[in-house]
């Protein structure tokens, strides 16, 4: 089995609400080995999305640890540069909503982590173009995001998350306000890059059918981290 790219340790997230505290969870542990496809299911508000922050150094835990590979993403979360270089280089990230710049085109918007990284117009442009084939988008590079389909937003925002060449990809409910067609056809495209690509992947996601298509699944209830037998959800 391939080596452990993350690896959380005794995690705790608490937020601070007055007189009384929310413990969102306590003493999360788990690991996520390389070129796995991991999802994490559970209901609205347990913590989801928090946790997917976390690994991305996005956000803080209280106490805990989290590292990737040797890089304490923990420590480095604090550190605005550390973190920014974590974000830009190692791990592509996915959202419900696509966060796509409404004034630029879709060739553009995802040339931008590569222009944010300082390379040349040219190079980020000519690579931008090679990932608008890789999501089937060639034709419509140079429309703006107000002139594309929610799945072809989600597309293009799959493309900018690995332009980079990161090592692993965060997506939080990716699919979560497509239709069903778009949302296989949107989730068919990262399991494919995953595989094509050898990525770490880890899918927040409400569709327990996607789920089923990982590798591993763990759902978070109630603080805790459990694992699903896959073949459970797809019975």
């Amino acid at each position: 089995m391939s080596e452990p790219l993350f690896r959380v340790k005794a995690l705790r997230k608490v937020y601070r609400s007055g007189a009384s505290d929310l413990v969102l969870f306590d003493g999360l542990s788990f690991e996520v080995r390389a070129g796995e496809m991991l999802a994490i299911v559970g209901e609205s508000g347990s913590g989801k999305s928090t946790l997917l922050h976390m690994l991305g150094a996005l956000d803080l835990p209280t106490s805990g640890e989290i590292f990737f590979g040797e890089t304490a993403v923990h420590r480095i979360a604090r550190e605005d540069e550390a973190a920014s270089e974590f974000r830009t280089r190692q791990v592509g990230y996915v959202w419900q909503f696509h966060y796509l710049l409404p004034e630029f085109s879709a060739l553009e918007n995802i040339a931008m982590p590569l222009l944010a990284a300082g390379e040349t117009q040219e190079s980020a442009l000519g690579k931008a173009k090679e990932w608008l084939k890789q999501v089937n988008l060639e034709e419509r590079g140079h429309h703006r995001p107000g002139e594309l389909s929610g799945g072809e937003q989600q597309r293009v925002a799959i493309a900018r998350a690995l332009v980079t060449k990161p090592r692993a990809l965060l997506a939080d409910e990716p699919t979560g306000d497509l239709d069903g067609k778009t949302a296989e056809m949107v989730f068919s495209h990262l399991t494919r890059l995953h595989q094509e690509l050898g990525l770490t992947s880890v899918i927040v996601t409400h569709n327990l059918e996607f789920a089923a298509r990982c590798q591993r699944v763990l759902r978070l209830m109630g603080g805790e981290l459990r694992e699903v037998p896959v073949a459970e959800l797809r019975a």
